[in-house]
């Protein structure tokens, strides 16, 4: 996902969404192109031309969140992957308010590492960096399927039909598990140049946003388990606390077997 490293459907093979993979899915708007004059025209016809899903009305919080400054996103290259149990990947991320060139020079950054870690999407807090932004592309391969870019994205909808898929998160090496998820959303967001607008999101796409919005909430993928799941992964997550512990010589700021499990509604992180 946008941070995992890859997803299976529960009892079915790799190439379940070949299709939606390697066609175009998402308004031009959503690549990382300089073809950027055209965006306002996408953004007015773009409901007309996504699917709308069976989707369920959940409300959601349109509290503005603290508005990130120069300091907060500033970057060295190359990024680095922040791992299970750094805190960076639990602290608040700000809302990007600024659309200028370091953003996408962070984009670009962002979608490098992504490849070079086989990761099929990313979010900016497992880069160590603490604001509202997230790349994915469905196929994974640098030059084929769509480089998706969504700044300060909300949810607004999503399907009471749930799926389990087997996840995997680039924050977590080596780690993958089921977890069950919402079909479809509709979400609202920003593009690179900051332009607003909505669209509906369904299969392999859906799944990737909500995994990389859960971390944009300080949400990770474990605290989407079942008790029963969450059982069979717990001695790898201790194994990373134990690396974290090795590596910076402080104590792991949680603990898997004796922290308080998050409460989050089903599929999204604030509500």
């Amino acid at each position: 996902m946008a941070c995992a490293a890859w997803l299976q459907p529960l009892s079915s093979s790799h190439a379940l969404f070949p299709t939606l993979c390697r066609q175009p899915t998402f308004p031009a708007i959503f690549h990382r192109l300089t073809r950027f004059s055209s965006t306002v025209r996408l953004v007015s016809t773009m409901n007309r031309s996504t699917p709308v899903h069976a989707q369920a009305k959940r409300g959601f919080s349109v509290k503005e969140d603290e508005v990130a400054t120069a300091a907060d996103v500033e970057f060295e290259t190359p990024l680095k992957i922040v791992e299970y149990p750094d805190p960076i990947l639990r602290a608040k991320n700000k809302r990007i308010d600024s659309f200028d060139e370091k953003l996408k020079i962070l984009v670009d950054e962002m979608f490098d590492i992504m490849y070079k870690t086989d990761g099929i999407g990313l979010s900016a807090p497992q880069v160590g960096i603490n604001v509202q932004l997230m790349v994915f592309n469905p196929v994974g391969e640098r030059g084929e399927g769509e480089e998706i870019v969504l700044v300060n994205p909300r949810v607004s909808r999503y399907s009471q039909k749930t799926r389990p898929f087997n996840e995997g998160c680039l924050s977590f090496p080596g780690i993958y598990a089921d977890v069950v998820r919402p079909e479809s959303v509709k979400i609202d967001a920003r593009d690179i140049n900051g332009a607003r607008f909505t669209v509906n999101l369904s299969g392999l796409p859906a799944r990737v946003f909500q995994h990389e919005f859960d971390h944009l909430q300080g949400i990770l993928f474990f605290d989407r388990m079942s008790e029963g799941v969450l059982e069979t992964v717990c001695a790898q997550l201790q194994a990373l606390e134990k690396k974290y512990e090795d590596k910076t010589g402080l104590p792991s700021p949680e603990r898997i077997q004796t922290r308080k499990r998050m409460k989050a509604a089903t599929g999204f992180g604030k509500s």
